[in-house]
């Protein structure tokens, strides 16, 4: 078993590390804690039973400490990962931190060469490499079953509620607070693109907006607030549809630490996830493409869109012999091959978010610290790349032009 430290007992760092290590007590034990919310730091440490003394407001007072165990988990918001993430390492600590990395790429690279320097394991929560489904895809692709792949076709089906709950209300609704939605949740599918076809982009274009969640699409007779509002009873992005009903785990389960009925809708009349998603102060594209050209002439295309009623990711593979497309949600990916063969597999599932990459994740960190392994999956240098690509095709939109990468990087 290995001990952990746990910065930030949010959504994913109580609720799924902290969880996991509930689910699988022989395997980590978290021993303290760093979250400045109170409730949020004695639910966690009641949970772990964790001593007073393990217990911080900041990650500083944390770090500041001798080291107190094995791992560290950075859990805190995009901005602050940098700093605690340096301090960790060169404390001596192993590392799992969410992505993205930083929402700068001198940071990124900065926090690459630090875990490089300080022989320290290092990796970064891109999931999706461990999802069951991606690792069989990946699996397909190296078997050469389809031949030589020429173009990736992938789509990130955000899903309505998902959106306005993320990125209208929530943490990630401002690029001036967080970072872009290409870095803060599609760093995952630049990386999975990259791993997937296993060749150094060249090119990246990209375009997208915001196009639909502003003032001027607010119905008629609107209120700031759901809780106050005429047209609520019509709107699918409504707060009390959202969160009023019998689902207490998230999304729920972030907009207030007290779940009753009561709870809840104090946070919709005070908290920002009451508000109308006409009237936040969002500005991250709600919709947006991105085309990459690989070394080899390869490509491949990305879609991630606000607009769908499915939570799921699709991709399809076009390679020399043959196609295969799949849905994550369903773990069902269909082959065609050019001679008329079929194949559909239907991958076994794991417990745990992102079909099963949050539980893949976990019992490879584990698994690595254990082995005293620096060769990670998803380490900082590994996962470096699929943060360039986010960061490269934010340049392209912003600046309606196409971005070398080598060049990019020099700048």
């Amino acid at each position: 078993m290995i001990t952990g430290a746990l910065i930030g007992a949010g959504n994913r760092g109580k609720d799924v590390y902290g969880q996991y290590a509930l689910n699988y007590p022989d395997e980590i034990k978290f021993v303290a804690v760093a979250e400045p919310n109170d409730d949020k730091r004695r639910e966690f440490v009641t949970e772990h039973a964790i001593s007073n003394e393990m217990a911080f407001e900041t990650w500083e007072d944390l770090l500041n400490k001798e080291k107190l165990c094995d791992a560290v988990f950075v859990c805190v918001q995009d901005r602050m990962h940098y700093k605690a993430t340096i301090a960790a390492l060169e404390k001596g600590y192993n590392v799992l931190l969410e992505k993205p990395m930083s929402y700068n790429l001198k940071e990124c690279l900065e926090i690459t060469e630090t875990a490089q320097k300080n022989k320290r394991i290092l990796t970064v929560a891109h999931v999706l490499r461990y999802a069951p489904f991606f690792k069989k895809i990946k699996e397909i692709i190296d078997s050469d079953e389809i031949g030589d792949v020429i173009h990736i076709d992938l789509n990130e089906n955000i899903a309505y509620w998902h959106f306005a709950h993320s990125y209208v209300r929530g943490n990630w609704a401002n690029v001036n607070t967080s970072s872009p939605i290409i870095l803060a949740k599609s760093s995952h599918d630049m990386d999975i693109l990259y791993w997937l076809m296993n060749e150094r982009p060249k090119k990246i274009s990209s375009f997208g907006s915001l196009k639909y969640f502003n003032k001027e699409n607010a119905p008629i007779g609107s209120a700031d607030r759901c809780i106050d509002c005429a047209a609520e009873y019509d709107c699918p992005y409504s707060a009390k549809k959202i969160y009023l009903g019998e689902n207490t785990d998230w999304p729920v389960s972030v907009i207030s630490t007290d779940h009753s009925i009561e709870g809840r809708l104090k946070a919709l009349k005070e908290g920002p996830y009451g508000r109308c998603v006409y009237r936040c102060n969002n500005n991250v594209c709600d919709h947006q493409v991105v085309n990459i050209e690989f070394e080899d002439g390869k490509t491949a295309s990305f879609t991630l869109s606000a607009f769908t009623h499915d939570l799921t990711r699709e991709v399809k593979i076009m390679g020399t012999l043959g196609d295969l497309s799949g849905n994550l949600t369903d773990n069902r990916i269909e082959i065609n091959k050019y001679n008329g063969e079929k194949d559909v597999i239907v991958v076994k599932s794991m417990n745990g978010r992102h079909s099963g990459g949050d539980t893949g994740l976990m019992k490879y960190f584990i698994k690595q610290i254990e082995n005293n392994d620096e060769d990670v999956l998803t380490s900082a240098e590994n996962s470096l790349m699929g943060h360039v690509m986010a960061f490269a095709a934010e340049e392209s939109r912003l600046k309606h032009k196409v971005i070398d990468i080598d060049r990019f990087m020099k700048m």
